[in-house]
């Protein structure tokens, strides 16, 4: 990597940390304050680097502005899609993504079964927010008062016997899985199928989606799907680290000698 470019690179953490002065910077990259001057000049110039008043230097407003552009332009469905194919592929289950929006938690992507008995879900349709693995996991990582909240005010459905019954027993459900990275619906909205969902997390650490796989008893039972819990958290990390732009380098054509 071209030296001035990594030098530059450096500046942007440490004044993330807060204002720095040109010893300050200059220090942190380990070179001469002339060089340390023209780097933060080139940036300033840039819009990365804003000079205050106090002749302090900090983070300017065009790196906001592209870190909010990208994220406004990522489309987590697409970048998801080949994971859940492969996925899909591999297990031969049902395959769905789930985004929460509002007070609703709906499926945005879906590859079906390749076996004869296959679920009616569609993408678009919102999920039981009670008994759903993937509303589940969206909803557990809300604040504390927002789940509180949300708990308060939507009903309980008695879709099965399995059914989550009130706001209290869906307020520890959603502990246990905020605790353990992972949640499951083992007959709570359809007696014969069973479903179990890990969390796409985005840079931030939030949960910013949630897939799952879906099989019926009679296709797979519990300890079967449960068996699949390495693969699909290995897939879900996968699409998060992608999502979040800190997966693994790959290597361009033009890159290569």
């Amino acid at each position: 990597m071209s030296q001035s470019v990594e030098r530059a690179l450096r500046i942007l953490p440490a004044l993330a940390k807060g204002p720095a002065g040109l010893g300050e910077v200059a220090e942190v990259l380990d070179v001469h304050k002339s060089t340390a001057l023209r780097l933060l000049r080139t940036l300033q110039e840039h819009g990365f680097v804003y000079r205050q008043g106090d002749g302090r230097y900090r983070l300017g407003a065009s790196l906001f502005a592209l870190a909010c552009e990208s994220i406004e332009n990522l489309d987590v469905r697409e970048i998801a899609h080949p994971h859940l194919l492969e996925l899909n592929r591999t297990t031969g289950h049902t395959v769905h993504l789930a985004l929460h929006q509002d007070d609703e938690v709906v499926y945005v992507d879906k590859v079906d079964s390749r076996y004869a008995v296959r679920m009616y879900s569609r993408i678009g349709r919102p999920v039981p927010l009670t008994v759903a693995a993937v509303a589940k996991l969206l909803i557990a990582d809300l604040p504390e008062a927002e789940r509180r909240a949300l708990a308060a005010r939507i009903e309980y459905p008695a879709y099965t016997s399995r059914s989550t019954p009130d706001a209290a027993a869906y307020l520890r459900e959603l502990d246990l899985v905020r605790a353990q990275g992972w949640a499951t619906d083992l007959g709570g909205h359809e007696e014969s199928l069973n479903c179990l969902a890990a969390p796409v997390r985005g840079p931030d650490g939030r949960v910013v989606a949630a897939m799952s796989v879906s099989a019926p008893g009679v296709v797979l039972p519990v300890a079967g799907l449960l068996e699949l819990l390495p693969l699909v958290r290995q897939t879900a990390d996968a699409i998060g680290r992608e999502y979040s732009g800190s997966g693994p380098v790959q290597e361009q054509e033009e890159d290569r000698p």
